[in-house]
């Protein structure tokens, strides 16, 4: 099925593709500058440290619904072995397999293509099967640090969780924003509540993934506006899913990554920073959340914290 005019007119308005020259890999992370980054620093009042990954582990939120995308399989491959000889230390060594977007991750700009392009206007097939991602894999952003904002949209709402059909617009996030007493600026990365981990987290994978909460495809116009860096949520697929227009699927990963060049991130645990947030009475923080540096990686995990 054909994108419909619809997203089709959100792209153009959306589209930053040459805004920081053809040579550009890393999209709407040029506005993390360093004064953006110096003024961040100064949120750090109390030194409060708030994790917001969830743990690696076999039984993780995937479910299938993607193939290919594998929980974490930890084999131990050394185990208090004496490699160099008797009476020697001993090491314990582990490898593992799984999904680079299986757990708390971010999506590269090359996760999604459309129309043939990825962001920029670069073709679609310089992602390869032996080489990854040609053009912007996630190994193109080197640190990834700036000014967090919660907006804690369920909350707002004065609910521990959105309804699965409940789709995150401009107007919720504005309400967020105001509950949180918050202004977003050029170079943040936005936190979008939900509640909908707390499925997860209770044991129900499958009801986590489906029905789930998750962004409007009107969205992206707003973080457009705002000039934000990166945006991650609670959930599974980031947008609301099912979609809300029948048969459009995945349209806000299309215009984040695509269009505008924001990198996204799914399946942050939000749910001790929203607790954090309230009582120390501000929805601000230092964020630091480094990609680990795959080469022509289309994803990543990543272990995000905030701090207060």
């Amino acid at each position: 099925m054909p994108l419909p005019a619809e997203f089709h007119d959100i792209a153009k308005r959306v589209n930053n593709w040459g805004r920081w020259g053809e040579n550009d890999e890393i999209g709407t992370l040029n506005l993390v500058t360093d004064e953006v980054v110096r003024l961040a620093a100064s949120e750090v009042r109390r030194g409060r440290r708030v994790p917001l990954a969830l743990p690696l582990k076999e039984d993780g939120v995937q479910a299938g619904l993607i193939p290919g995308r594998i929980n974490p399989l930890h084999t131990m491959v050394q185990i208090n072995q004496r490699i160099f000889g008797p009476d020697t230390v001993a090491t314990s060594d582990d490898a593992v397999t799984m999904g680079l977007q299986a757990a708390t991750h971010w999506d590269a700009l090359t996760h999604v293509s459309h129309s043939g392009r990825l962001y920029n206007g670069r073709p679609a097939d310089t992602v390869t099967a032996h080489g990854g991602a040609e053009f912007s894999g996630i190994d193109k952003i080197p640190y990834l640090v700036s000014r967090g904002v919660l907006l804690d949209v369920a909350a707002a709402k004065g609910l521990d969780r959105l309804p699965g059909d409940h789709a995150v617009t401009p107007e919720d996030l504005d309400e967020a924003a105001e509950f949180g007493r918050v202004t977003v600026r050029a170079g943040d990365i936005v936190l979008v509540r939900t509640g909908q981990i707390q499925v997860y987290l209770a044991g129900d994978k499958h009801g986590y993934a489906y029905p789930s909460p998750g962004l409007s495809v009107r969205t992206p116009e707003w973080f457009h506006a705002r000039d934000v860096a990166a945006v991650a949520n609670d959930t599974l697929t980031f947008e609301i899913f099912p979609p809300e227009i029948e048969n459009l699927w995945l349209p806000v990963h299309a215009l984040d990554l695509v269009e505008m060049g924001m990198v996204q991130g799914q399946n942050w645990n939000l749910e001790t920073l929203s607790t954090a947030c309230g009582e120390e009475n501000r929805y601000t923080f230092l964020l630091s959340a480094m990609p680990e540096p795959f080469s022509g990686a289309t994803g990543t995990p990543v272990a995000p914290v905030a701090v207060l």
